[in-house]
């Protein structure tokens, strides 16, 4: 048993590190103005289940520098799953999302919903979820000083503490929690065709509700055969060919 385990670690350290050769080789071919050579190069290292912001956001760049819309917004995003906050992706998915041609307004949120998304995009998932542990921690350790001192104020000072402590605790397994139902339950694809027909029904004897073009980042919420109920930031909704659309 101890062998296998050693063989699969050897294994799994020769993969990584041949990833890594390849991404330097990728991120030289890029510095070198060969960006479809890049490409092919990140996508060899995607095939291997490797994933990180990193590579998606240095495909994301490659493709931006083939003004491939579509293609460079998708790895942007993608990018963004993995690493929420970060500056260089936010930045770079903004110049692309300028290539675009839909240009679709925003229903803004507004009131308590607002401001208890912005509470719990603050940190992602991990970050809630060891936040937990730490404010757990220290509860126990507010909890042995309330339990161990034999002044009043102390106990009174450990008490107080350790109730903080645990709501602290409580709350962020929650946010975390909701965070990750937030994710699961909200679904996002983009628009890979130069342009398609959104109907009102799953079918072209339907009315077109909408048209949209390559890059348009949709919500998605169930398939029929082979098309797909998408919903825009404004609020429009539709049905859209299953094969337009790159789900994230």
């Amino acid at each position: 048993m101890r062998n296998i385990i050693c063989i699969v670690l050897l294994i799994t350290s020769f993969g990584y590190a041949q990833n890594g050769q390849l991404f330097e080789k990728a991120n030289e071919l890029y510095n070198s103005e060969k960006y479809n050579d890049a490409i092919q190069v990140y996508e060899q290292i995607l095939s291997t289940k490797n994933h990180s912001a990193s590579l998606y956001f240095n495909l994301g760049n490659a493709y931006y520098k083939l003004n491939q819309t579509a293609e460079s917004i998708y790895n942007y995003e993608k990018a963004l799953q993995l690493d929420p906050t970060n500056e260089d992706v936010l930045v770079n998915l903004a110049f692309a999302n300028n290539m675009r041609i839909d240009k679709i307004d925003v229903i803004p949120v507004t009131g308590f919903s607002k401001m208890f998304s912005s509470v719990i995009n603050m940190l992602s998932f991990d970050m809630w979820a060891i936040l937990a542990i730490v404010f757990m921690f220290l509860f126990i350790v507010a909890f042995v000083g309330y339990s161990q001192s034999k002044f009043a104020n102390r106990k009174r000072y450990f008490f107080i503490m350790a109730l903080f402590a645990l709501f602290l605790s409580v709350l962020s397994v929650a946010f975390a929690y909701q965070q990750e139902a937030t994710i699961i339950n909200e679904k996002y694809a983009i628009v890979f065709t130069k342009e398609s027909q959104v109907m009102s029904e799953p079918n072209f004897n339907s009315n077109e509700a909408f048209r949209l073009h390559e890059g348009t980042k949709v919500s998605v919420f169930e398939d029929f055969d082979g098309w797909t109920k998408i919903k825009l930031t404004n609020g429009s909704v539709g049905w859209i060919i299953t094969k337009d659309i790159k789900k994230l």
